[in-house]
């Protein structure tokens, strides 16, 4: 604790970012290069170091917050860099996307603003790489054992990495072209370049981890094969099975999911497109669901010209503060949340039926109308009670021209027919069933991440990835070398 009065005398300050009208005229990060250095000593001197730190609970990597804050006070960055690394593979990554559970945890939150803690963690992370902190790390000798790691998000990156470095012989597969799953076909470039990722990913293959593009396990190459090919397999598909809204009119033209438009605005950003064929440019725009993926696609829209974008959310408006009965510290609250693309559209008025910046809040979708050639023209919609009734008397029609459904994901993608070949057990949710060791019910078969655990944040992706190649690396060598962060069915705190 470096300032034992800086949570005192220093109020928050977070990471400044670009205005609006400049950024939504690009793809690059919404924040303004290099404001971040400035401050963040200061802001990490906030921290109180406290007897128990109840950030690191809130955290599923555990990630040793006091520690580093006090480092970054001190600017000792090697230090802070080493203490990050040593629970979190991608901090540049999570820095980045994950919506910071650990200051909801943060013990100066009971009653006033949490530390930056999020912000800190990207600063130790870009100054790691930019003063050659992170050299790649292959292992000294090899065990002679070999894993096929299926799945290449942050959930499989993270087990082939540890893997890797625990002296394995490593093989991601992956059935898109380039490698890094929702980081690289879903997650937007104004919320993470792709130079991040395409950095890691080059340190990763300088230690020894191979990686197979365009290879779709169960179509391209058989999943038994695969299993006999090679001592452990680890299922990090994600839960890429999307959920469906039936509803009257869900089959006319420009009604797609959100994972069918955000990867092509990746791919434009890639230079693999020149214009999305889903473009939202000149398009009355609907989101149908309030969560962070709708808000990429708001983002998207914008940044694509959307004549007006609107975002519905079956959820009533959040207070402005924790409800105390409801969402205790030190859990996570539902409060509102301005996200940068937001604020974007609230600052260019995108949303001129929207209750606050482009949202409507406790509304419900009824069903869509179209045109004579079967395009979406309108979206009728109702609003709803807190048990998501009817209210009488409240429907409304907004213009829809494209309409993008946001409803979140039920589990891995059977299409491929991994599952199946595999003949993997599934529970009612339509994810994998794995025991305590993260093991399927096929020997030798291990499944985390979302395809296991269902939808989650990319810090508890990371800490899958890190707890099953312990669990790998156990199997295979008959002790406990790699720390898991987490077992297979922790859960994050709930009051």
């Amino acid at each position: 604790m470096a300032d034992p009065k800086g949570f005192l005398t220093t109020p928050r300050e977070e990471w400044r970012r670009r205005p609006v009208e400049e950024r939504v005229r690009d793809w690059d990060e919404v924040y303004v290069p290099g404001a971040l250095l400035p401050i963040v000593s200061k802001q990490a001197d906030r921290c109180m170091d406290c007897g128990i730190p109840f950030c690191h609970d809130a955290c599923p990597l555990g990630n040793l917050i006091p520690e580093w804050n006090d480092l970054v006070s001190r600017e000792d960055w090697r230090a802070a860099s080493d203490r990050l690394h040593a629970t979190n593979n991608f901090p540049e990554f999570t820095g980045r996307l994950c919506p910071a559970p650990c200051e909801a945890g943060c013990v100066l939150a009971i009653n006033q603003p949490a530390v930056t803690i999020k912000n800190v963690e990207v600063a130790i992370a870009d100054r790691a790489w930019s003063d050659g902190f992170t050299p790649p790390r292959p292992p000294d000798r090899l065990s002679g054992r070999t894993v096929a790691v299926v799945g290449s998000g942050p959930t499989g990156l993270a087990a082939a990495q540890q893997l890797t470095r625990a002296g394995h012989t490593v093989a991601v597969y992956e059935r898109a072209d380039r490698i890094g799953g929702l980081l690289r076909y879903g997650i937007p470039a104004f919320k993470m370049e792709k130079r991040h990722l395409d950095r890691r990913l080059e340190q990763m293959r300088a230690e020894g981890t191979k990686f197979r593009t365009s290879t779709a396990v169960g179509r391209d190459v058989g999943a038994a094969e695969l299993r006999a090919r090679y001592d452990a397999v680890v299922i990090a598909t994600g839960a890429t099975a999307w959920r469906e809204l039936q509803v009257p009119g869900r089959e006319l033209g420009g009604i797609h999911q959100a994972m069918e438009y955000l990867p092509l605005a990746d791919r434009v950003c890639e230079g693999d497109l020149a214009v999305s064929p889903l473009s939202a440019a000149g398009k009355h725009v609907v989101i149908v669901g309030g969560g962070d993926t709708g808000a990429d696609c708001l983002g998207t829209a914008v940044r694509e010209g959307a004549a007006s974008v609107t975002q519905l959310d079956i959820y009533p408006l959040p207070e402005a503060e924790r409800d105390e009965d409801v969402d205790p510290w030190p859990t996570y609250p539902k409060v509102y949340r301005l996200s940068a693309a937001h604020e974007e559209a609230r600052d260019l008025r995108s949303a001129p039926a929207a209750d606050a910046d482009a949202r409507l809040f406790a509304a419900s979708t009824l069903r869509f109308t179209g045109d004579e050639s079967g395009q979406v023209r309108a979206l009728h919609l109702v609003e709803v009670d807190g048990g998501r009734r009817a209210r009488p008397g409240t429907g409304r029609t907004l213009p829809a021209d494209l309409v993008l459904l946001a409803l979140g994901f039920s589990g891995p993608d059977r299409h491929d027919g991994l599952v199946e070949q595999l003949g993997l057990a599934l529970d009612p949710r339509g994810t994998i069933t794995r025991g305590r060791d993260f093991e399927t019910t096929v020997p030798g078969v291990y499944a985390a991440g979302d395809a296991a655990r269902g939808q989650s944040l990319v810090v508890w992706a990371i800490a899958e990835g890190r707890a099953v190649a312990a669990a790998v690396d156990r199997r295979l060598t008959g002790t406990a070398r790699l720390p898991a962060p987490i077992g297979p069915y922790d859960r994050p705190m709930t009051a």
